[in-house]
């Protein structure tokens, strides 16, 4: 965490580019922790600003548009967060112990799982209300959706199951139950355990063995 004034590196007036790009990744990893701390209902500028050791001033200067320091947070969050996921489903082999890793990986347990779904929930109101914020929110759920019907079609191709939808349909199914019910663990109305068994009951159920 930097101390003091900020003292720009600059070309003809303006920050040099790779200054320019490690002070933004300073500030999204800033309101990132922050936004942790404050939730996006109670965040301030100088709150990020503090977590990053620099001014308010600091701040706008590279995020004149404070939603946009916010898009930026939940575009690397939610790309870190599928990245997880897709990580957990490689490292399975049976087509029914990669749907059980990627029901497994959206749930946010406690610790780094919970940080990162919590702030991609924190970030919903600029996500309806910005277009760029909104637009990267559709990349997260489609990605997670190719996931899902990546391994649901591994389910149905090898012959063991079958599946009571379209693949395409079924993934975003469980994207759907995984964002209802991951609210209600971030409100401590669930515990991640009985999600991850709601989650897998309604497998078995879409999902049967042939």
């Amino acid at each position: 965490m930097s101390k003091g004034p900020i003292r720009y590196a600059t070309i003809g007036g303006m920050a040099r580019p790779k200054e320019q790009t490690r002070r933004r990744e300073q500030l999204i990893a800033a309101a990132s922790s922050a936004m942790l701390e404050h939730g996006s209902s109670g965040l301030r500028l100088a709150d990020i600003a503090k977590e990053a050791g620099l001014t308010s001033a600091s701040v706008l200067y590279y995020y004149p548009d404070v939603r946009e320091l916010y898009t930026a947070v939940f575009a690397q969050g939610s790309d870190e967060y599928c990245t997880h996921r897709e990580a957990r489903v490689d490292e399975a082999e049976a087509p029914e112990d990669k749907l059980a890793a990627c029901i497994a990986s959206g749930i946010p347990w406690p610790g780094a799982a919970e940080e990162a779904s919590r702030i991609l929930y924190e970030l919903t109101p600029i996500v309806l209300r910005n277009p760029a914020a909104a637009a990267e929110n559709a990349t997260l759920i489609d990605r997670q959706t190719a996931l899902y019907e990546r391994v649901l079609r591994l389910c149905e191709d090898s012959g063991r199951f079958r599946l009571l939808l379209p693949a395409d349909v079924l993934a975003r199914s469980f994207i759907a139950l995984e964002d209802g019910y991951g609210v209600s663990v971030l409100t401590g109305d669930l515990s991640p355990e009985l999600e991850q068994q709601r989650l897998l009951d309604y497998a078995r159920i879409m999902v049967p063995a042939v």
